[in-house]
């Protein structure tokens, strides 16, 4: 008796849009959950200069020059220069993404050998 070959289920435009958007959904889901559950973006710390002079915030000539151009003063500058990214990170939490990320991948790659596999069998398996 021979076998059929495998006929996926046909799935209507409508349906394509629904799964699209829901794919969607969850990367921007996906993305932005770290940010709001506090787990992403350190936040900044602020310098605190002794004086609102172009020189007292470390800016050389070229710098203040820029700032200038931008039709900016010391003084409006101020908060811009003092704020400054904090870079920090914290090694467990990058060891648990790593883990994540590496299970995940091992976890793909072995789902779509034995599908790779299945297909093989169902279609030269004679």
């Amino acid at each position: 008796m021979a076998k059929t070959p495998y006929q996926p289920p046909e799935q209507s435009k409508f349906g394509q849009l629904i799964d699209s958007l829901f794919l969607l959904v969850l990367v921007v889901a996906s993305l932005f959950a770290p940010v709001y559950a506090g787990l992403a973006g350190g936040g900044k710390t602020a310098v605190e200069f002794a004086d609102k002079t172009w020189a007292g915030m470390g800016q050389n000539a070229t710098m203040q020059a820029q700032w200038e151009k931008l039709g900016f003063t010391p003084e409006t500058a101020h908060d811009m220069i003092a704020a400054r990214f904090d870079y920090s990170f914290s090694l467990p939490a990058l060891i648990v993404t790593a883990l994540v990320v590496i299970v995940y991948f091992v976890f793909v790659f072995r789902l779509s050998a034995k599908e790779y596999k299945d297909v093989i069998t169902e279609r030269f398996d004679r």
